[in-house]
């Protein structure tokens, strides 16, 4: 342990013969024994001294001299919690006794064991090796995961504190501190705490052991392994909610580059081997046992950060009292309205980790879904790929290999009670389109992830078509039982005989019988359709009214019983040969005069196209950022082959050819999501048809993206990339058939440069 012990300041001096005589009839020191006392440099608040004679060495904690704030510097609250802690394993120094007679140094004091050992001041960790840094961090947030872990019941520190309202507190009782140290008016600090009072979390009624003071420099580390020996400095300790402690650790990952307004506070953005806040988050929710979901982060944050400032201030005025612990306390009185000005853009721009795209921020709630969803799939779905492979395998040749295998079925339950359930559905899920894109990006590194939780294609579009478009009746009947995942549904346009890229020309009839539609004619890529569970389809027709005479409204959509006569599943059709059974299979389906209720017409006669445009624009953003996140996967699976496999004496990353296609890939992805992300960004702005431009285009370049950056993994995987050793193949599968469904490449290019022409000229226009 680096000491950092000066001379004991002026200020802080007391007598130390008194000491020696008391610790000596506590029978801690001999009679004989001299004792050599330094102060330590570091610690704000309580003057901490290192006690040292011929034989042991111990720490000292005392109260600052002089007029306190009141409520602080309660040396006998550490001496309790320390005590209890360290009953309970937990790494504290181990306190030996506690003094409340003034006489003996003037102030109340306590005294703990000595614990040799590392203690780093400098958050950055810098001179470390990379893997080391990683370590100390991970060992760090495990032992607060541990503290928030421990009963208060068996602790007997049920009463530490006042348990439920701890945000509620705290936002109070900072504001008193602040305001009874400040030495100026700052509005910055004002408006910040009226912000909190008015956004306190909703589960402000949790309840654990919390630090107050939680960061990597009040830890003392194993002098060579990453292990926490002894957790310092429980002034702040208390009972209530045990995420203002995690983000009080966290708080300097969101520091922005350069903001150094306290010696150990500096940012950690870019610092190499230090987690990120995303991985911390999840390693200290995995040891908790707790979802990842933190939609309230951002509070959290505003709040350790207002309390950093209110220390900040209380130190300038011990400073102003000349009772500082700090010799540098004269500098604090700078570091208050930045930091609260910090605080305020926090909250003003929802919570997300450092780690995402600045330009298309996530809400709250969608980061704190989208790290739930990321674990779910760490822990769960990945695992389960090897199972499912082996059921459809198994089953190749059978009828079971329509139905969906039991793990995914498991699978889905647990999604469900986790709330990760129908994410693409803003009104349903409460998230924007831009804060799903980052979710489907995330399930497309698994084919049947989508499905685990209700997301999958084609029950999604054709769920924000009934939830647009459909009457009450058709709600009640089939949106309510696909949101429940009890059915699937599947969608029929694309037609056998005529070239579908022209959606005019379809020739599946539509035509009024008295109550009743008689439709006849054949579909075929109906995807889903050979799903035991697939219940109805919506159905694209040609109208048979004479009165309907737009090239645009001669088209209506109906919903269609799967178990109607005349409903007839004629084929499965392949994908490069295999029948993709996991997706329940693209079917030619024919229609042979079948009868359904007049009632199934959804929106009206001739509102087929209308509706289809409202149907593809958030369909094809999710099969866009699957696509990046299939990308992502294959660009994953490229750099651990080109890694780990050697030709003509070197790895084949070191051959230019690779390494040159991992960056263009790496190029690729960034663009495509970017570009992908700005569509959702204007769909959750400006809508879908002002959207469609930018929907178009991520059409072309996503499907594009993906399929070379598949083909460049395959082809470094040599014979193993066409194998079905690695996904790659499956993979390749689907991201080519993208570039076809919904509407070829073509035909979103034609209408690319349509809109682009039309917003030329009006720039045009607009010059004159």
């Amino acid at each position: 342990m680096d000491e950092e012990t000066t001379p004991v300041r002026q200020q802080h001096k007391f007598n130390v013969d008194r000491l020696q005589r008391y610790l000596s009839s506590k029978s801690l020191v001999s009679k004989t024994d001299a004792l050599t006392v330094k102060q330590y440099s570091c610690g704000q608040s309580n003057p901490t001294f290192l006690i040292q004679t011929p034989s042991d060495s111990y720490v000292l904690r005392k109260k600052p001299p002089g007029e306190l704030l009141p409520g602080a510097h309660k040396v006998d609250r550490e001496f309790r919690v320390q005590k209890a802690l360290l009953s309970a394993g937990f790494p504290v120094p181990q306190p030996l006794l506690l003094c409340t007679d003034a006489e003996v140094i003037g102030t109340d004091f306590y005294v703990m064991q000595h614990i040799k050992g590392r203690l780093f001041r400098d958050l950055r960790l810098p001179g470390l090796p990379v893997a080391e840094r990683t370590a100390l961090y991970v060992a760090a947030v495990e032992v607060l995961a541990k503290l928030h872990s421990l009963n208060l019941a068996s602790l007997n520190l049920e009463s530490y504190g006042k348990g439920p309202g701890y945000c509620k507190r705290q936002v109070s009782t900072w504001t008193k501190q602040y305001t009874a140290a400040a030495h100026r008016d700052i509005p910055a600090m004002n408006e910040l705490s009226d912000w909190l009072r008015n956004n306190l979390p909703a589960d402000d009624n949790v309840v654990t052991l919390v630090h107050g003071d939680f960061r990597l420099d009040n830890m003392i580390f194993h002098p060579t392994e990453a292990r926490v020996l002894g957790v310092l400095d429980w002034e702040l300790s208390t009972t209530g909610q045990p995420l203002a402690d995690l983000a009080y650790f966290l708080m300097p990952k969101y520091w922005p580059q350069g903001f150094n307004v306290i010696n150990t506070m500096g940012s950690l953005k870019g610092i190499e081997g230090i987690p990120s806040v995303d991985d911390l988050i999840s390693i200290y929710c995995r040891c908790r046992g707790i979802p990842s979901a933190l939609p309230e982060l951002n509070f959290y944050l505003a709040l350790s950060v207002f309390k950093m400032a209110g220390i900040a201030q209380g130190i300038y005025a011990r400073h102003l009292l000349g009772n500082a612990s700090a010799p540098n306390a004269d500098q604090f009185s700078h570091c208050v309205e930045p930091m609260a000005k910090f605080a305020l853009q926090l909250v003003q721009r929802s919570a997300t980790g450092p780690t995402e795209n600045g330009l298309f921020l996530q809400t709250a709630k969608g980061q704190a879904i989208l790290q739930q969803v990321k674990d779910f799939m760490r822990h769960y779905v990945l695992p389960a790929q090897q199972e499912v492979a082996e059921y459809y395998s198994k089953h190749t040749q059978s009828p079971q290999r329509w139905h969906t295998p039991q793990i995914i079925e498991d699978l889905k339950v647990r999604a469900r009670e986790e709330g990760l359930w129908n994410l693409f559905l803003p009104a349903v899920s409460g998230l924007s389109q831009l804060d799903y894109a980052y979710i489907a990006e995330e399930t497309g590194r698994c084919l049947f992830a989508p499905d685990v939780f209700n997301c999958q294609a084609p029950d999604t579009g054709n769920m924000e078509v009934l939830h647009m478009f459909g009457s009450e009746e058709q709600k009640k009947k089939w949106l309510e039982p696909l949101l429940q995942g009890e059915i699937r549904s599947c969608f029929c346009m694309t037609e056998p005989d005529v070239a579908s890229s022209d959606a005019t020309n379809m020739e599946c009839t539509l035509h009024k019988v008295e109550n009743h539609y008689v439709i006849n004619g054949k579909k075929w890529w109906t995807s889903g359709a050979g799903n035991p569970k697939c219940k109805v389809a919506i159905v694209m027709c040609r109208s048979g009214s004479q009165d309907i005479r737009s090239r645009h409204g001669q088209h209506s959509m109906i919903l269609v019983p799967m178990d109607t006569a005349g409903v007839k599943l004629v084929r499965p059709l392949t994908v490069f040969g295999q029948d993709d059974a996991i997706h329940g299979g693209h079917f030619e389906v024919h229609f042979e005069n079948v009868y359904v209720p007049s009632a199934n017409i959804i929106l009206g006669e001739g509102r087929g196209f209308e509706i289809a445009q409202g149907r593809l624009g958030p369909g094809r953003l999710h099969h866009c950022m699957r696509a990046v996140g299939a990308a992502e996967l294959a660009l994953e699976l490229l750099c651990q082959r080109a890694a780990s496999r050697s030709t003509f004496g070197k790895k084949l990353y070191q051959h230019e050819v690779v390494a040159h296609w991992i960056a263009e890939c790496r190029l690729m992805i960034e663009q495509t999501r970017l570009l992908t992300l700005q569509a959702a960004h204007s769909l959750d702005t400006v809508g879908s048809r002002t959207a469609r431009k930018q929907i178009a285009m991520i059409k072309v370049a996503a499907a594009r993206m993906a399929c070379k950056v598949v083909d460049i993994a395959i082809q470094v995987h040599g014979g193993a990339g066409v194998s079905g050793d690695v996904p790659l193949a499956q993979l390749y599968s689907y991201v080519r058939t993208l570039r076809l469904a919904d509407g070829p490449d073509e035909v979103h290019l034609s209408s690319i440069a349509g809109l682009e022409l039309r917003d030329q000229l009006k720039k045009a226009q607009a010059k004159l």
